[in-house]
């Protein structure tokens, strides 16, 4: 068996991999460094991990062939992918080849450390899931025809023209407890990639939600608004945060992962 540790950093810029090292490090996680992609495969020869935070802008190897290259070696273990180009471009790819979250740099030491949290935690649930009973679930998944942005956001199209958009229970269990919720305001131009609320846990880590599509806002939940605890009893249906009419629908959801295909 090879010899574990929690993460592995991929940077070219050692500035960040000392960062990272040091920050995760006070959180009692170990933390091994490689200064490209092509190192960090080898290094994955030897040594498993927990969690790989990967750059995207690399020389050898950018950060999107390093996660086509993990998949293929089926790896399984979850991808966070940081950029100083955060473009909501980038975001969304990262989350639709695989990633399992998106951090852009500059990053503060809470901001990582939610991530890191959450990308743990996921894990830990998505092998629960795994390993456990069909009728023994870890987390919900999103329902058929439903559509979802990563492992984070989804949406729904409905018969007026119009969507619903919430968060998934995967996510909502990776943040340990809902104690706070805010949301944008009505009539507010939502961009798929984009934060769209931001979730605060029962621990005090403050988690963005990118949301799934575009569109402008025509009704915000009031019953999740007053009661954000309330988004972990029924996520997929009461839970919902908002109502959008769609920008461009179709052309969003060529970027989103049908949650049809989570049960095949």
């Amino acid at each position: 068996m090879k010899n574990q540790r929690d993460i592995l950093v991929i940077d070219d810029e050692p500035v960040i991999t000392r960062a990272v090292s040091r920050i995760c490090a006070e959180e009692g996680l170990t933390v091994d460094a490689a200064d490209s992609g092509s190192a960090a495969l080898d290094m994955l020869n030897v040594r498993s991990y927990r969690l790989i935070l990967c750059d995207i802008m690399m020389t050898d190897l950018d950060g999107f062939a390093f996660l086509k290259e993990a998949a293929r070696r089926e790896l399984r273990i979850p991808v966070v992918m940081a950029t100083g180009y955060a473009t909501l471009e980038n975001a969304v790819r990262s989350l639709t080849e695989g990633a399992a979250d998106f951090i852009a740099k500059p990053f503060t030491a809470d901001e990582l450390l939610a991530v890191v949290r959450r990308a743990l935690r996921a894990r830990r649930l998505q092998e629960q899931a795994a390993a456990g009973p069909r009728d023994s679930l870890a987390f919900v998944p999103c329902p058929p025809r439903y559509y979802r942005l990563g492992n984070v956001s989804w949406v729904k199209e409905e018969r007026e023209g119009t969507a619903l958009i919430g968060l998934s229970d995967l996510f909502l269990k990776t943040i340990d407890g809902v104690a706070g919720l805010e949301l944008s305001p009505l009539n507010d131009e939502a961009a798929q990639g984009a934060p769209c609320a931001t979730v605060t846990s029962a621990a005090g880590d403050r988690h963005c939600v990118p949301c799934p599509v575009g569109g402008r806002i025509v009704e915000v939940n009031a019953a999740a608004k007053a009661d954000p605890a309330s988004l972990e009893k029924d996520p997929y249906f009461e839970g919902w945060l908002y109502r959008v009419v769609p920008t461009d629908l179709q052309g969003d959801l060529k970027s989103l992962v049908s949650c049809s295909s989570d049960r095949l």
